[in-house]
């Protein structure tokens, strides 16, 4: 299974503010189904959210060091730095012409209240 961050149809910029997840069923490279599940798990309880979804892979838009971590810990393969339509980022993993930054990492804390 792959998960996207998500808002609107886009990849979501923000790893730890994500508010929902775009969660594809993935089998001999193509969409089999797609569903959007709204998530209201801290930063840290992220990566095993993902986990329990029985997601592997996730491509996001900015990601902390720590969430980061989290991932690998939970055996889920990131690919950060993509930004677009979220459907067009899985077509493109899939095709293997993803557009990513492996050494993405957000460095900026906001503090409560940012939008």
């Amino acid at each position: 299974k792959i998960a996207v961050t998500y808002e609107n149809g886009m990849v979501f910029q923000h790893f730890g503010h994500s508010q929902a997840f775009r969660v594809y069923d993935v089998q001999d490279g193509k969409i089999i189904t797609a569903e959007t599940v709204p998530t209201q798990a801290a930063v840290r309880a992220l990566a095993g959210f993902l986990a329990a979804q029985g997601v592997d892979t996730l491509i996001c838009g900015g990601i902390g060091a720590g969430a980061r971590q989290a991932l690998v810990q939970a055996g889920i393969r990131l690919f950060p730095g993509v930004q677009g339509p979220a459907d067009e980022a899985v077509k493109s993993l899939l095709a293997g012409t993803l557009a990513y930054d492996p050494d993405t990492v957000c460095t900026h804390h906001h503090g409560e209240g940012h939008e």
